[in-house]
């Protein structure tokens, strides 16, 4: 168990940032790298350092969050591939960061096989599916086996949702709509709605979180000062929110500070900077 939480042998509240990427440079194209260094340029003057295991560790402790979920990846046509291997070996070096699979039907002739190995071999605790990025619908019958899986291991499976703006991303298969089905045919499953249908689905990615109980919404790369703006009614689905930054497009410490400055209860901001996805994640 990681001392990070007691002081003077008082818990502190669990903090979780759900979205954080760590391949290397090599691992990404030209675009992504343009995007990423407007956005974070400080982690450009040492990019393979700070998105080391180390790197990240020392960032999660500057901005006082104790987890960090790492993606992997496999979307050749737009972010590049960072295989589920690489992310499980980053994550072997601290338990508080914690390893997210990708599956990809496209390219994969068993992505149930591969999803079993991530979570039986790599001992990996989530899946990730891009579906703007794989240019294939959430609901595809190809990775209904794969979610039957992930909800009989107990594991929650992280979808994007809403725009990006990514060389060769297409939009239309990240709206959130999609995962009704998905709610709706695996009820056990935790589904999580990354980027909270950004751009174009805020109303939708709301709706399916307040009436669906295995439904979440994750707010990374989503400028905290305009959550409100966003999610005007965030108070009514206070156990539904997850806090997550999507470094390196993002700057950890940045959106933890703009969550705490949020005209919103201490309780909700606890609740979403970590208390909801502890739940999610089976933290003990």
């Amino acid at each position: 168990m990681s001392i990070f939480p007691f002081i003077c042998g008082v818990r502190k509240m669990v903090t979780v940032d759900f979205h954080i990427h760590v391949g290397k440079y090599e691992m990404y194209p030209p675009w992504v790298h343009e995007y990423q260094r407007k956005m974070n340029p400080k982690i450009y003057s040492d990019y393979d350092r700070y998105v080391s295991s180390s790197g990240i560790l020392s960032l999660l402790d500057e901005a006082g969050i104790e987890y960090g979920v790492i993606l992997a990846e496999y979307n050749p046509m737009v972010t590049g591939i960072v295989p589920n291997e690489y992310v499980a070996e980053v994550c072997s070096k601290s338990e508080r960061l914690i390893p997210f699979a990708s599956v990809n039907p496209w390219l994969m002739t068993n992505p149930l096989r591969k999803f079993e190995e991530a979570i039986e071999r790599l001992k990996m605790r989530g899946l990730k599916i891009y579906p703007s990025y794989q240019h294939i619908y959430p609901n595809d019958k190809r990775l209904y086996p794969v979610y039957k899986k992930a909800e009989e291991f107990d594991v929650p499976v992280m979808f994007h949702t809403g725009s990006s703006i990514f060389q060769g991303s297409k939009i239309k298969y990240s709206n959130p709509i999609y995962l009704d089905d998905l709610a709706v045919d695996f009820p056990d499953l935790k589904i999580i709605m990354a980027h909270g249908g950004r751009g174009l689905w805020y109303e939708e990615a709301f709706f399916l979180a307040r009436i669906h109980k295995n439904v979440y919404l994750e707010v990374s790369g989503l400028p905290p000062k305009n959550l409100l703006k966003y999610f005007p009614e965030m108070e009514k689905i206070p156990d539904k929110i997850i806090f997550g930054s999507d470094f390196p497009g993002a700057v950890i410490k940045e959106c933890v500070e703009g969550i705490k400055r949020l005209h919103i209860p201490e309780s909700l901001k606890k609740k979403i900077l970590g208390e909801n996805a502890a739940k999610i994640l089976n933290l003990k």
